[in-house]
């Protein structure tokens, strides 16, 4: 264990050395400095050739009119005031941010001085607040985005009283206290968001002012530089983000401003974009997107959280010329809004439609990830999503093993998402913690087996042992013994996709210690009716699921509220689907059926039962795969 520290440590300190920045002297760091301006992200040559492509570029020309509404949308609005929310002023901040993208935005590219005269009195305006929130230093890194974005692009219209009050409030609210974070603060040895967020915010503030201050550039960079591995190594090595496709966006968007500013400005990206798995991070959002629309659910992502327009897919598309994250990010824009980010990312859509995507895809690293589907581009389609990993990851839940479903355009097994931050205690993950006492976030509101009702264990890890996927019968296999020890020697959950991808088998099998209720467990919006005891009918949209308890032979379905009381969430109307196993010993198995009632009034109604450690293809084919039409009535 020791020789494999050594050698992490060793690669580490290898890396730096060819970013230049372990021995790098402070003036080497800006040796290569573009000190015009506009110098971040969006020079004017850059800007020059996106006018002209804009000329017969369609898609560009909707962007520039989602843009210019949104900046006419900042002229009229009320001016931005110092009003916390809890401990942050974080919605500030991006309130601020998001105004001077698009107005300033707006002014290079029209001229207009209107759009300029506003973005001048905004960044006035934050310029003269007290400070921008150190304490929570998210705040202040998106503050120092926007203040340092917007002297920088609107450097020419700035008078120089202007310059200087912009540029003191940058330096005494944003750069010096980050100076002194990178000392002393948690965040620059962060893993997740908080990482790419401060650092990202430090270098575009720092880079803004480099040529009349570059003291805070000289500092800021390489020590940036030596803390976004120790995020951007999330990715690894296949493009999945730990804290759900949520906090992916949020995490991948502040990779881009960091490392684009690091490039316009010093033409250099100091290696980062070597990083094992962010070339393939733009699959992440692609895959876990069902045919909803809505993400794979996990962690600390919002209600419902669905798939929109994300323009560091454009990015990820430029600097990795992967054409399938260009064409789907087209797909979005085609039917939402694109940001002023979309313009400065832009990317043409591919001439050539892209390889076929997998139906499957098995995302490796910190937290597993494996997404089965039927077909792409219909939203009817059979999608049914599974995650692995640890239960005290940044965001998590006490969801090992979680899976959600999709199936004629419903979302029939969901995830609530997150709570509400500010509930007391919501950030104490330790094991008995008050975090795991919130619904949401504990075992009982997710779609994972309980014994003897307990929530799982807070400090458990888990992994996925067999992973046969983009076959006829894809299936794959969870190893969730340690999140059950208190009571189980094993526990295994097995997903399938079968007969012809038209159900989904979900089985769990335990080897239990001592005797005590086995519970499995799904959360739904649907109506439930329970014709059967072993058979529920879920309806919605018009839509229905049939849901069978295929073993034990005596189980029976049961139904209750997920509805919960002030101050937490409500759920109202959300219902839990499950079987209750009292008393269970020795080894107990729970499968259970998920059939959807397609457009052709059939579905599955059963499938051979065999241990996940036989499954094979032929071992879940169904045997008798269809049931009597008259059943969807």
């Amino acid at each position: 264990m020791k020789n494999t520290c050594l050698l992490v440590q060793l690669v580490f300190v290898l890396c730096l050395l060819c970013a230049g920045l372990l021995f790098a002297q402070p003036a080497d760091v800006l040796s290569s400095l573009d000190k015009s301006h506009p110098r971040l992200m969006l020079k004017d040559e850059d800007l020059q050739q996106l006018k002209k492509q804009c000329q017969s570029d369609k898609t560009l020309q909707k962007c520039l009119q989602d843009v210019l509404a949104e900046a006419d949308g900042c002229i009229d609005a009320r001016m931005l005031t110092y009003d916390k929310i809890g401990p942050r002023l974080l919605h500030v901040s991006r309130n601020c941010l998001h105004r001077i993208y698009a107005l300033a935005l707006a002014w290079r590219w029209t001229g207009d001085e209107k759009y300029a005269r506003k973005a001048v009195e905004n960044l006035l305006t934050v310029c003269a607040f007290k400070d921008w929130n150190p304490s929570h230093f998210l705040d202040t890194a998106e503050m120092s985005h926007a203040v340092g974005l917007g002297y920088d692009w609107l450097y020419p219209y700035l008078d120089g009283e202007s310059r200087q009050k912009i540029k003191a409030a940058l330096i005494k609210n944003g750069l010096e206290p980050g100076l002194s974070a990178y000392k002393k603060t948690w965040w620059a040895q962060s893993e997740f968001n908080w990482n790419q967020v401060c650092n990202g915010g430090m270098i575009i503030g720092a880079l803004a002012i480099a040529e009349t201050d570059p003291a805070y550039a000289e500092q800021i960079i390489p020590a940036a530089v030596r803390s976004l591995p120790l995020a951007l190594k999330s990715y690894g090595p296949d493009g999945a983000w730990g804290e759900g496709p949520g906090y992916w966006s949020y995490a991948t968007h502040y990779t881009a401003y960091g490392i684009a500013a690091l490039q316009s400005a010093l033409n250099k990206d100091f290696g980062l974009l070597q990083t094992k798995g962010l070339a393939e991070s733009g699959s992440f959002p692609i895959y876990t997107t069902g045919p909803t629309g809505l993400f794979l659910n996990f962690a600390d992502c919002g209600q419902r959280s669905s798939r929109r327009p994300m323009p560091c897919m454009f990015w990820l598309a430029r600097v990795y010329n992967d054409p399938l994250y260009a064409q789907c990010e087209h797909e979005m824009i085609a039917k939402s809004r694109a940001s002023p980010e979309h313009i400065i990312w832009y990317v043409p859509a591919p001439e050539k439609k892209p390889p076929v995507r997998d139906l499957d895809r098995y995302f490796r690293g910190p937290v597993e990830v494996a997404v089965l589907r039927s077909a792409w581009n219909d939203p009817d389609d059979l999608f049914v999503g599974v995650k692995a990993g640890y239960n005290q990851v940044n965001h998590g839940h006490l969801d090992l093993g979680n899976f959600e479903l999709d199936a004629l355009g419903v979302r029939w097994a969901r995830d609530l998402g997150s709570e509400n931050y500010n509930l007391p205690g919501y950030w104490d993950g330790k094991r008995g913690g008050q975090r795991w006492s919130y619904y949401r976030l504990n075992s009982a509101s997710h779609n994972v087996p309980m014994l003897a009702g307990e929530n799982q264990d807070q400090q458990a890890t888990s992994s996925f042992t067999n992973v046969q996927l983009n076959k006829e019968y894809p299936f794959v296999h969870v190893d969730l013994t340690g999140a059950y020890e208190k009571y189980a020697k094993k526990v295994t959950r097995g997903v399938a996709m079968v007969e012809n991808r038209r159900a989904v088998l979900v089985q769990d099998e335990f080897e239990l210690k001592e005797p005590c209720e086995v519970a499995w467990a799904m959360t739904t919006d649907a109506k439930i009716n329970i014709e059967q005891k072993s058979t529920a009918v879920l309806s919605a949209s018009g839509k229905e699921l049939i849901a069978r308890v295929l073993s034990p032979a005596d189980a029976e379905f049961v139904v209750e509220s997920a509805e919960q009381k002030p101050p937490q969430e409500s759920n109202k109307g959300v219902s839990r689907l499950l079987v209750r196993l009292p008393g269970a010993k020795g080894d107990v198995r729970i499968a259970v059926l998920l059939s959807p009632v397609w457009k052709d009034g059939k579905a599955v109604r059963q499938v051979e039962i065999k241990p996940v450690e036989e499954w094979t293809p032929p071992a879940i084919k169904s045997q008798a795969s269809k049931i009597a039409e008259g059943l969807a009535g």
